[in-house]
């Protein structure tokens, strides 16, 4: 089961990335609700199939754990959308910064969730760690002001800056390109540098969302597989929901509220095991509820305009970065008009 389940996402990722998206375009609204309502499906038939091989404990665990995590992954869109805003990036090119973002999420959480379930087994009050974790990360989701994007302070940016020169323009749908005029051929463009914005926020993200999966079963297939729907549908959702994504605003308190809820599972597990239907009951009606509520009762939006904020890279000895695109893509010219800033 695991070799085939591996080996069916390995060929939707290929098929998604060399024949259905090998072009750079910009994603219409039409093409991400398709994408959506396919990725949706195949959960949902992949759920089926759990059911009957492994029986309906296992798939109710299998949705309840997908639901969370697709639900924690809308919390994702929000800090793309602010990621994309930042540094500019163009819309054709977005999709493509997404592809490789959720083959390294696959590949950390992944990760993440075999380190866990060991953790569990030889130490079963690791789960009372997960469970406190996740009650104060909730209440901290709810309280807390909404996240800015601050790259300056990323370590792992800085790292780039030291390691690598940055361009001063995007170059087509490339991370690196190969500029004649220096020492180091290989420069990174500022698509690489929102990369691994995107991948460092996404980690941060997974040290939430695995310890929640783990509140529902401690099935290591159960649980690596709904997260990995969950991811695979992420990029469509986020198409989907972009322009609109500001108004669940409510949506936040909700999934703090499921955080708690799952925080509380694990903490009581010993002295009550809540059944995994009620579980998905309570998951399910908090979520509803929450985007019901935010349809209902509209924020007021900022008649403000957003401050531009572009990458600060002075102290690194590189030119600041202007985030345009441009006309064509010049390096691949030799002579003066190849230059990177």
């Amino acid at each position: 089961m695991w070799v085939g389940f591996n080996a069916f996402v390995l060929a939707m990722l290929f098929l998604d990335l060399f024949v259905f998206h090998r072009k750079a375009h910009e994603v219409s609204l039409k093409e991400a609700a398709g994408w959506s309502v396919f990725w949706v499906v195949l959960s949902l038939s992949f759920n089926v199939l759990v059911w009957r091989l492994m029986g309906p404990e296992k798939g109710l665990e299998f949705l309840t754990g997908y639901l969370i995590e697709k639900a924690l992954s809308v919390d994702n869109i929000f800090v793309f959308v602010l990621i994309f805003s930042y540094f500019n990036v163009p819309a054709k090119y977005q999709h493509r910064i997404l592809f490789w973002g959720i083959i390294g999420a696959l590949l950390m959480r992944g990760a993440m969730i075999g380190a866990g379930a060991a953790l569990i087994h030889q130490f079963h009050w690791v789960i009372y760690v997960f469970g406190a974790f996740l009650v104060f990360t909730g209440i901290r989701m709810a309280t807390h002001d909404e996240m800015e994007i601050e790259p300056e302070k990323n370590p792992v940016i800085r790292l780039i800056r030291k390691v690598w020169p940055v361009t001063n323009q995007y170059h087509g749908q490339k991370f690196f390109i190969v500029d004649r005029t220096r020492r180091r051929r290989l420069v990174a463009t500022p698509l690489f540098v929102v990369l691994m914005m995107v991948e460092t926020t996404d980690l941060i993200f997974a040290v939430d969302s695995i310890p929640a999966i783990f509140a529902i079963t401690t099935d290591t297939f159960i649980v690596y597989t709904s997260n990995v729907f969950a991811i695979l549908g992420l990029r469509a959702l986020y198409f989907l929901l972009a322009g609109v994504i500001h108004r669940f605003h409510y949506l936040k308190l909700g999934l703090s509220a499921v955080l708690v809820f799952v925080g509380l599972k694990m903490l009581l597990a010993e002295v009550y095991k809540i059944p995994i239907g009620l579980s998905l009951g309570i998951v399910a009606a908090v979520l509803i509820l929450s985007v019901v509520a935010s349809l209902m009762f509209p924020k007021d939006d900022d008649d403000g305009e957003p401050e531009e904020n572009p990458l600060e890279i002075e102290d690194e000895g590189i030119a600041p970065i202007d985030w345009s695109e441009p006309e064509e893509d010049v390096l691949e010219d030799e002579g003066e008009d190849g230059r990177v800033g």
